[in-house]
């Protein structure tokens, strides 16, 4: 899945090619036609903008919102070059007079009104955006705190507590802090959180600046950990059960009738 950093990359770049210019719209796929595209076409791209893993292109008073969830991506061409993907592939495609955005696949693709995105059921709970420019800390710990009985790697995963953060930077944000993600946030303190934060908005913005996702510990399952040479574990975690990595030496391990707590 597309976490915060690839999707605030993608924001960037699409602003840099089509921002402030006026773009017509296709959608080659029919599954793009569905969410109002054809209203865009032939108006100014203002900006593009990303709230955690929620790409917003704002045309006036209207707004495209795409999620790219496990499989979608965003790919910026100038016009005329070669796709990368076959063209009926691509639910919508965005197109200026040097450059092109086309968007494939993903689980959202809508327009809506400007005014109504404070309301909208799907971007009104995000939680506090990781790598906004103004990330309040204490805000966000505060949100964490709204979740005690969760355990740390699984509450980083919940877009209502923090926005932005996904599978890879869960694993290594807790590891980084030297916390174990199977503890309830109700045994952390403060500092602890904003350790785990921290991490986690550092190592983001370092991957937004360079394109790379540096892996310490995830999908490195039976490989020797870096700082003390234990293997590295994996287990499905939360309601998704989504894998989690981390060293049991360096991050702890508890067990709670029979499972990681």
């Amino acid at each position: 899945m597309a976490e915060g950093d690839t999707v605030l990359r993608t924001a960037r770049r699409i602003d840099e090619a089509l921002g402030g210019a006026e773009v017509s719209v296709s959608s080659p796929n029919p599954r793009g036609r569905i969410g109002g595209l054809e209203r865009l076409d032939g108006k100014r791209l203002d900006r593009a903008e990303a709230h955690g893993k929620n790409l917003l292109l704002r045309f006036g008073d209207l707004v495209l919102h795409s999620h790219l969830g496990m499989n979608g991506a965003w790919h910026v061409y100038r016009q005329g070059g070669a796709w990368r993907k076959p063209a009926a592939a691509a639910w919508a495609v965005l197109s200026g007079e040097q450059w092109e955005a086309v968007q494939f696949g993903g689980p959202t693709l809508r327009v809506l009104r400007a005014g109504a995105l404070r309301l909208d059921p799907q971007l009104a709970g995000l939680g506090p955006d990781i790598l906004a420019d103004d990330f309040d800390l204490a805000e966000a710990v505060r949100s964490l705190r709204g979740a005690s009985d969760m355990q740390l790697g699984e509450a980083l995963l919940d877009q209502r507590r923090i926005a932005g953060i996904g599978n890879i930077f869960k694993s290594e944000a807790c590891f980084a802090a030297r916390l174990g993600p199977w503890r309830r946030l109700g045994e952390l303190d403060d500092a602890d959180l904003q350790r785990v934060l921290r991490a986690a908005r550092e190592l983001m913005q370092r991957a937004v600046a360079d394109g790379r996702h540096g892996r310490t510990v995830y999908r490195r399952a039976g490989r020797p950990c870096p700082a003390c040479g234990r293997p590295i574990a994996s287990r499905g975690q939360g309601d998704a059960n989504r894998t989690t990595y981390w060293c049991p030496r360096c991050q702890g391990w508890r067990v709670t009738s029979g499972r990681p707590g």
